[in-house]
C-alpha cells in the first residue's frame, strides 16, 4: 500500500517541525513549507528522511496566493496525493505593541500569514481532498490547524496575533462543519506555552510564570507534545470527533480556585 502524504505549513522548525517527525515516524510521506532556501533547511530534511520518510520542501510565503497554488501543484506534482493538511505556519507581531499603538502594517502581516494563508489554502487543499475521497471512500482525510491559547487568552501587547488565531478557531469550526458531509474532519489543535524560536525572546518571562504556577504541568510544552496530538489525529484515530479543540496546555487554561 502506498504511503498517506501529509503536508505541514511551517514544518521545517519549531512546533511544525516536532508534527513532521511524529508523522514521519507514523509512516507519512511528507511536504513541509518554509520561507527559507532549502539549503537552509538540509539538516532538517535529512532527520525527516532518516525516519523513512520522503520529504517535498515547497518554500513559499502561504500568504500569496500565487504561492499557496504553486505549493498545492507541486505536492500534487510529486507525491500524487495529500491526506493530511497541517496548518502550522504562523508568525508574531515583529514588535510587540499595545493595541492602543500597534499598527495597521503590524495586522495585515500577522493576518495575512496566521488566519489568511491558512484559510485559502485550506480551500484549495479541501477541493482536492473532495476529488479523492470521492474516489476512495476508504482513505483517510483531514485538516488540522494548530491554534494558540491566544485564541481565547488576552494579550494586549500582541492583539493582532490572539486576533488571527480566534479567527483559525472559527475558520476550524466552518471547514468542519462544511466538510462534514464528505466525511473529511477537521480538527484545531490548541497549544499553550511551547519553547521554540517564537517563545525565544521571552523565556525569563515564562519560565518565572511556570515556575509560579502558570500550568498545572509546571513545564514548558515542547514541539513533541504537539506532534503527538496531531499524529493521533493523523492516524484516524478520532474521526468523529471533527470540530473540536484538542488542549495541548499542559493545564493553562484549566479554571483553578
Amino acid at each position: 500500500m502506498s504511503r498517506p502524504v501529509a503536508f505541514i505549513t511551517g514544518g521545517s522548525r519549531g512546533i511544525g517541525y516536532g508534527c513532521a517527525q511524529s508523522l514521519a515516524g507514523a509512516g507519512f510521506d511528507l511536504a513541509i513549507n518554509g520561507m527559507r532556501e532549502e539549503g537552509q533547511i538540509s539538516a532538517a530534511i535529512d532527520g525527516l528522511e532518516a525516519l523513512g520518510a520522503r520529504v517535498v520542501y515547497c518554500r513559499g510565503d502561504i500568504g500569496s496566493t500565487e504561492a499557496r497554488s504553486a505549493m498545492i501543484d507541486r505536492v500534487r506534482a510529486e507525491l500524487g496525493k495529500l491526506n493530511v493538511l497541517v496548518n502550522n505556519a504562523g508568525v508574531a507581531p515583529k514588535e510587540r505593541a499595545d493595541i492602543l499603538e500597534a499598527s495597521e502594517a503590524s495586522f495585515d502581516h500577522v493576518l495575512g500569514t496566521n488566519l489568511k494563508g491558512p484559510y485559502f489554502l485550506t480551500q484549495i487543499a479541501a477541493r482536492w481532498m473532495i476529488e479523492q475521497k470521492a474516489a476512495d471512500a476508504d482513505s483517510f482525510f483531514c485538516i488540522i490547524n494548530v491554534g494558540s491559547v491566544s485564541s481565547t487568552t488576552v494579550s494586549t501587547n500582541r492583539g493582532e496575533y490572539c486576533v488571527a488565531k480566534a479567527g483559525l478557531s472559527m475558520m476550524s469550526a466552518l471547514y468542519a462543519a462544511r466538510l462534514g458531509p464528505h466525511d473529511i474532519p477537521v480538527y484545531e489543535v490548541r497549544p499553550g506555552v511551547i519553547k521554540t524560536d517564537m517563545t525565544a525572546g521571552v523565556t525569563g518571562k515564562y519560565d518565572k510564570m511556570i515556575e509560579d504556577g502558570l500550568c498545572v504541568t509546571p513545564r514548558w510544552g515542547l514541539p513533541d507534545d504537539i506532534g503527538k496530538a496531531v499524529r493521533a489525529l493523523a492516524a484516524g484515530d478520532f474521526p468523529y470527533s471533527t470540530g473540536q479543540v484538542i488542549m495541548v496546555d499542559g493545564g493553562l487554561t484549566l479554571p483553578r480556585l
